[in-house]
């Protein structure tokens, strides 16, 4: 995407918490040096999008003849696009090689066990990918922003994520964490047109407005999320999402960079 704030340019400083990791130093990325207006020259989506996903193909038939594991978990506003961008991600790819983890409230067996346990249970198998639609990120972002946890479960999450994260990667899973970014004007447009439109309207409903009023909120908790689990072995990149087929193509960049 066009100034990504990534990190890139930042070498990882050592910060103490419980689980003793490298942290890139608070700041490193933030969502107001995104360049939102970022978008992709008239006529060459489709040609980009047909080589990133078959590029994504041969990866991933390359990582599971080698016994590879990856994860990719996705966050962002609302009507961000995740969707689509998974979309367009696993198109060409062998479905018997990933699997699509779509995370809403915790029910039945996972809500009677610890809040992490849901996401263990999914991981990735030998050779697999593993695509998280929301993810353990929910803990610091909604529940922290709706009251859903309790201030001292959100606070804790963050040396508890980093440890789960980790863990994972020092086993040899390879992982990356997407957000998308997008604007309140542009996510008004898009709730409007899910709202008038028959085939997109079960997309939208009184939480999404409810929870858009709560954004300046939601931009707090993002930021200390970015800050306190960017590392080195499992970063944060953020995608300007105004565009949806700039936010399409950059995930595609971003998941093929990480199975390389």
């Amino acid at each position: 995407m066009g100034k990504q704030a990534g990190g890139s340019g930042h070498g990882p400083v050592a910060r103490t918490t419980s689980v003793e990791l490298e942290v890139y130093p608070p700041g490193t990325l933030s969502l107001e040096r995104v360049d939102l207006t970022a978008e992709v020259a008239p006529g060459e989506y489709q040609a980009r999008l047909d080589q990133l996903q078959e590029q994504a193909f041969v990866l991933q038939i390359r990582n599971f003849l080698r016994g590879k594991r990856a994860v990719v978990a996705f966050e962002g506003w609302d009507a961000a696009g995740k969707g689509g961008c998974i979309q367009r991600l696993t198109a060409k790819m062998d479905p018997r090689g990933y699997k699509v983890w779509p995370i809403a409230v915790p029910r039945d067996e996972d809500a009677r066990h610890p809040w992490l346990w849901r996401f263990w249970r999914r991981l990735p198998e030998t050779g697999e990918l593993t695509i998280f639609d929301r993810s353990w990120y929910g803990r610091v972002l909604v529940e922290r922003v709706e009251g859903y946890a309790r201030p001292r479960e959100w606070r804790r999450a963050y040396d508890e994520i980093n440890a789960f994260e980790r863990t994972l990667t020092a086993d040899g899973v390879r992982m990356v964490k997407i957000f998308l970014h997008l604007d309140r004007k542009e996510q008004k447009r898009r709730f409007t047109e899910r709202e008038e439109s028959a085939d997109k309207r079960y997309k939208i409903g009184p939480d999404d407005w409810r929870n858009r009023k709560k954004r300046p909120q939601y931009e707090v908790a993002i930021g200390e999320m970015l800050d306190r689990t960017h590392r080195p072995d499992a970063p944060w990149v953020l995608v300007a999402a105004n565009s949806k087929h700039h936010a399409r193509l950059e995930v595609l960049r971003t998941v093929t960079e990480l199975l390389r």
